[in-house]
């Protein structure tokens, strides 16, 4: 498979695969899985998603090493939450806002959070991914999903 990496803008990385098949897949979440707060939003947002538009995977799987490695981060990136539509990877606060805003809703309104610069917001991403498990606590293992959101996890 040939990987082009296109930088559209701060805030996107756009990856081109070439000879993949099945290109309509659901969006995918990568997440820290030994993160309470990170597993805290995917069950947050597993709660809300009612069309069960969204998929999930742990950063520590094997899908989501891959996808770093396709998205050109490094394997032990766990500091970020990934959301990928499309071809695109969003990260870090603008992953966030991409996904509240394709959760739909009231969520939607957190688009405003748009009007800050991308590089404060993501100072502030980045303090809280930094603290997360002295404030959050950290569990010993990934989260299991239960038999009723098991679907929507990729491993």
């Amino acid at each position: 498979m040939n990987v082009d990496l296109l930088f559209n803008n701060a805030d996107v990385l756009t990856v081109s695969l070439r000879h993949t098949t099945n290109m309509n897949q659901p969006p995918l979440i990568l997440f820290d899985g030994i993160c309470k707060l990170c597993t805290g939003w995917v069950l947050f947002l597993i709660r809300r998603d009612k069309k069960m538009k969204f998929r999930f995977a742990s950063l520590q799987s094997e899908t989501g090493r891959n996808r770093l490695i396709v998205a050109g981060l490094p394997v032990d990136a766990m500091d970020t939450v990934i959301y990928i539509r499309d071809k695109q990877y969003f990260y870090e606060s603008t992953a966030v806002l991409e996904i509240l805003n394709d959760l739909g809703g009231i969520w939607k309104t957190t688009n405003i959070f748009r009007l800050i610069p991308k590089a404060i917001r993501d100072s502030i991403y980045r303090f809280i991914a930094r603290n997360r498990f002295k404030i959050f606590g950290r569990s010993s293992t990934c989260l299991i999903p239960t038999r009723e959101i098991k679907d929507r996890f990729i491993s």
